[in-house]
């Protein structure tokens, strides 16, 4: 049987504002920052609360606390290996975050993966990043669902971020995020984002910027979006007001107009459509195919000390990447992590997209073979490009001071002899290293063997001098 915490770890604290950060400011705050109370918030959540809403639920946890609920327990699977290879720390705590990329670790607890290779798992689910990177850092969790973007911040202490190595051996999943938009967009802005530059411009002009979320300052979703309105001519530190949000409290911030748009995970831009407020503008996948997205993550010095329980948590999520990248089983998939415990939605929102099956919610559609995918295509591998990547971007948007060391980080926090030396032991090839240069959606080149070189190519940014 899991595990159950007795305290949990991710319990609520009072709640601040919806539209707050989730940690220390960055060093460069957006000049344009709205400010919201707490009757916002309660206001936003009562009108949330009253509405019809279709399919997934909003968090009962305000933005910016963190609420937990002890999964199910995994059904019972005999221990495989010899005792030499036991795990350290049989019982392990699990943070996940109320996105359809956590799938990998609910589905090696749901089906009893991890317990086959002889850990207990407890998964809990935090309402905010900033909650799981502190739970991690203090051990109230032991790995965790995690945007790339975090344990890299953290690695270095940057973003608000008390300095505490993190590593990366796994990759969770590519692809399957997105960029919605308020409706009253529709028809004037798709996938370009240079038809958005008037109208930013125009609002910054009358004094009522305006306001776009994504989940965590240094994550996926905060690049992206600073990624798509650089392209098309516009300043995220400057010409709005860029805004911390909590994945699952998007779509009811959006429906009381407190944002003009956001970047998240699915199943929110789906909800968005189905509850008539936004619609997508473009995907992520559209931007950079097969990007990187979620990871598991440790801390360096539980990963030390328990090189053992590392490695049988990537055996169990090796074989749930496996089953989740089989179509047939992503129905079976969508009803697990659909559940309350989870990301508590309806099936069929999250179903969709999963297949591929894209409405972009303005009568565009599309059926996208670059769907959210967990295993294929080497997807599992720590690509120290990725890393570099990001520090490019931490580079370009004045998170870090001048120059920083690419390679040294992208190694210390992208182990791929842990995920090389768990694969081996299952007996299954594992991928290996790419460095070969990515073109993204605005036609811009990255080259990993020159990051430095790039991270200053770009005309918008922020960099420190």
């Amino acid at each position: 049987m899991s595990s159950q915490n007795p305290k949990n770890p991710l319990a609520p604290s009072e709640s601040p504002s919806p539209l707050a950060s989730d940690s220390a400011p960055p060093a460069r705050p957006a000049p344009a920052l709205r400010s919201f109370n707490r009757r916002d918030f309660m206001q936003a959540a009562g009108i949330g609360a009253a509405a019809a809403l279709v399919g997934c639920k909003s968090d009962p946890a305000p933005a910016g606390t963190a609420s937990a609920t002890p999964a199910l327990s995994a059904a019972a699977a005999p221990s495989t290996g010899a005792s030499s290879s036991a795990p350290e720390t049989p019982d392990l705590r699990f943070g996940m975050i109320a996105l359809t990329d956590c799938s990998p670790i609910v589905i090696a607890h749901e089906r009893g993966l991890f317990k086959k290779y002889g850990i207990n798992s407890t998964v809990i689910k935090g309402a905010s990043w900033a909650a799981i990177r502190d739970s991690l850092s203090n051990g109230d969790i032991h790995a965790t669902h995690m945007l790339i973007g975090m344990p890299i911040a953290s690695t270095m202490g940057l973003l608000g971020a008390p300095k505490k190595p993190m590593i990366i051996p796994w990759m969770l999943n590519r692809n399957g995020q997105a960029i919605s938009l308020q409706n009253k967009f529709k028809g004037k802005v798709a996938a370009d984002p240079k038809a958005l530059k008037p109208l930013v411009d125009a609002a910054k002009a009358a004094g009522t910027p305006m306001t776009f979320a994504m989940t965590f300052p240094p994550g996926t979703h905060a690049m992206w979006m600073r990624y798509f309105l650089a392209a098309g001519g516009i300043n995220p530190d400057k010409d709005v007001a860029l805004v911390t949000v909590p994945p699952a409290q998007m779509v009811a911030n959006m429906k009381v107009d407190k944002m003009d748009g956001f970047c998240v995970g699915e199943p929110w831009n789906a909800r968005a459509i189905a509850d008539g407020i936004g619609y997508t503008a473009i995907t992520t996948q559209e931007m950079w195919e097969d990007h990187p997205e979620k990871v598991c993550a440790f801390t360096e010095e539980f990963a030390e000390k328990n090189p053992k329980t590392v490695k049988a948590v990537l055996k169990a999520l090796y074989e749930a990447s496996v089953w989740l990248d089989d179509l047939k089983n992503r129905e079976e998939q969508a009803a697990i992590v659909s559940r309350p415990t989870y990301i508590n939605c309806a099936p069929e929102l999250i179903l969709g997209r999963l297949l591929g099956d894209y409405d972009y919610g303005d009568g565009r559609k599309k059926k996208d073979e670059r769907y959210m995918s967990f295993h294929a295509r080497n997807c599992n591998y720590p690509q120290a490009k990725y890393a570099a990547w990001w520090l490019t971007q931490f580079r370009r948007w004045g998170m870090v001071d001048a120059n920083p060391d690419y390679a040294g980080v992208a190694a210390k926090v992208m182990r791929a002899d842990l995920y090389q030396a768990a694969l081996k032991e299952l007996g299954v090839e594992a991928g290996g290293p790419d460095d070969s240069p990515v073109k993204l959606f605005d036609g811009v080149t990255f080259d990993p063997k020159s990051p430095e070189a790039y991270a200053t190519s770009f005309a918008v940014h922020s960099m420190k001098a």
